[in-house]
């Protein structure tokens, strides 16, 4: 949750392009997630030289004559999905992944560097901000050849904001460090621009309980042995024992380092201001969100200038809760509606 309570985001234009590769199957794996059909896992090399693995599935060409709803892949932006804290790649996989690529869109979903498959780099943190946004920014210059739509989970929306901020940044574009056009972003329970220090001071006076829950859970990292706790976290009360155990074991082993080093993150916080018209974006959460308020989730649609969707019936891991359609379905009316 909070950047004070957890422990836990450069393109190199002179670079040669360095083409995604086949993972070797005799790879031995160290997270336990089989990727579903029509899914490829790759591995990009980014100009550090590490590897950042990517879960690939192709959209699916819809014949117009019979379904005139949905465009063809070729004509719809690329999605790319970004993470947040104790996740990794595979939690866009497990549903979201195949619901859009059935819907014509080519999805890419990135697990940054510690975390899921990719390497990781040398220190105690996996990056900052910068570091992982720029990651994110080689990735879409060297590989797509449309401009995508970035989609944003908890601290994974965070790193899209400062991705946003910096797309007309004259220093990086002096730098030839390019954040190249997007066609819009989607941030999903969103930490919000200024971090998540408001939340938790709300939580601390109006909560208290729930703050020590949250601190216990994210901070001492309870949810990783803790099922109830697991479950009160990130999803909602009818979400079946089985599935939170089988996600509960993923996420424990996903982050094998901190996201961010909290210090540094906080004192680059908030991000940049953007103006209001340049960019199209979309802010979603979820009504049984136990990590981001109704607060956070307004001061994200303000800082936009957007008004928020709240999805109900779901909880902050929106895309793996047992109602993961049903922001899932918001978010494709909404990129359906790009091109209009």
């Amino acid at each position: 949750m909070a950047a004070s309570l957890l422990s836990l985001f450069q393109p190199n234009l002179s670079s040669p392009i360095r083409p995604l590769a086949v993972l070797n199957k005799s790879r031995k794996m160290r997270i336990p997630y089989e990727l579903k059909q029509g899914q490829t896992r790759l591995f990009y090399q980014l100009p550090s030289g590490l590897n950042m693995e990517v879960i690939e599935q192709k959209g699916i060409v819809c014949n117009s004559s019979t379904d005139p709803d949905y465009k063809r892949s070729s004509e719809n932006p690329p999605l790319v999905f970004v993470h947040g804290s104790y996740h990794a790649a595979w939690c866009w996989a497990e549903h979201w992944l195949p619901f859009f690529s059935s819907c014509g869109y080519d999805c890419y979903a990135l697990s940054l560097l510690g975390q899921g498959e990719s390497d990781g780099p040398v220190g105690s943190f996996a990056g900052s901000l910068q570091t992982h946004a720029g990651d994110i920014a080689d990735f879409i210059q060297k590989t797509l050849k449309l401009p995508p739509v970035l989609l944003g989970h908890s601290f994974g929306g965070l790193i899209i904001q400062y991705y946003i901020a910096n797309i007309r940044n004259k220093q990086f574009i002096e730098m030839k460090k390019l954040y190249p056009d997007l066609a819009g972003a989607v941030l999903v329970c969103s930490v919000p621009p200024s971090g998540n220090s408001g939340l938790v001071w709300r939580y601390l006076f109006s909560k208290p309980i729930a703050a020590f829950k949250v601190t216990r859970s994210l901070a001492a990292k309870a949810f990783q042995t803790d099922l109830s706790l697991c479950k009160e976290t990130f999803f909602t009360s009818t979400m079946e024992d089985n599935l939170v155990m089988r996600y509960q074991e993923l996420m424990r082993e996903s982050s094998r380092m901190p996201l961010f080093d909290l210090r540094k993150l906080n004192a680059s916080l908030p991000v940049p201001s953007v103006p209001k018209s340049s960019m199209k974006v979309l802010v979603v959460g979820a009504s049984d969100d136990f990590i981001v308020d109704a607060e956070g989730l307004h001061e994200t649609g303000r800082f936009y200038g957007v008004s928020p969707i709240c999805v109900e019936g779901v909880a902050h891991d929106m895309m793996l809760d047992c109602s993961w359609e049903e922001g899932a379905k918001v978010i494709l009316s909404w990129l359906n509606g790009l091109s209009r």
